[in-house]
């Protein structure tokens, strides 16, 4: 019998991929894989040692040399680089902004690509990013794709800064997820875009409760189908 399945949520920033993601994992007891987050560790660790984001084998370097690894802690999941806590460092301004730069990066991705599917084969896994659903697990079970307009998603982003301390202006934020929307979808390597299986769905007038409860629901409709 499997252990479980591989789900694949993407999406555009501030989506609310993370957020649900770790929710669904939890409540299926699934592991959960946040890819965005190795990215801006990269892209944090770069930006500590001054390199230039464009620099590719400078910046896959890092990759091959400062470990990522997860920790469980409550009541949010620790990131660490090498030996440095930056749970709350990569969410800060600086990184958001330029990760984008890094996530462009071929041989950055196809390394980190490696690094993600390696911790999906076992099954039993939620994993968000932008290119989950058609790049790193093709081959998921389940495939969500989540939306919500940029009004929407400059107001969470907002509020969630809010609670960090940082105070970015609301219209400031839209233009910042707009460039970042442009970016992502029309990078060379693995742009964000919709996997032909996936279910989309609208969060703008969705709770997060409600987001989670259509996704649990779907797994474990596809639990029950596999087994």
């Amino acid at each position: 019998m499997s252990k479980g399945l591989q789900i694949a949520i993407d999406g555009p920033a501030s989506a609310g991929k993370s957020t649900v993601a770790k929710l669904v994992a939890k409540k299926l007891h699934y592991v959960y894989c946040d890819t965005g987050a190795m990215y801006r560790a990269v892209t944090w660790q770069a930006m500590q040692l001054g390199l230039d984001l464009t620099d590719e084998p400078q910046i896959l370097n890092v990759v091959e040399t400062y470990p990522i690894r997860f920790v469980a802690a409550d009541p949010v999941q620790q990131v660490f680089i090498g030996e440095h806590d930056i749970t709350t460092a990569i969410r800060q301004p600086n990184v958001t902004n330029n990760v984008s730069t890094v996530a462009a990066l071929g041989t950055v991705r196809a390394a980190l690509v490696k690094q993600q599917r390696a911790i999906a084969a076992q099954g039993g896994i939620v994993m968000d990013g932008r290119d989950i659903g058609t790049t790193v697990l093709p081959h998921a079970q389940v495939k969500i794709f989540l939306v919500a307009s940029v009004a929407e998603r400059a107001r969470r982003r907002y509020a969630e800064n809010l609670t960090k301390g940082i105070d970015t202006p609301l219209a400031t934020l839209e233009h910042e997820i707009e460039v970042r929307d442009h970016k992502d979808s029309t990078r060379r390597v693995s742009p964000l875009t919709q996997a032909k299986d996936a279910t989309r769905l609208d969060t703008t007038p969705l709770s997060i409760d409600e987001v989670v409860a259509k996704i649990y629901e779907t797994a474990k409709k596809k639990e029950k189908d596999e087994n």
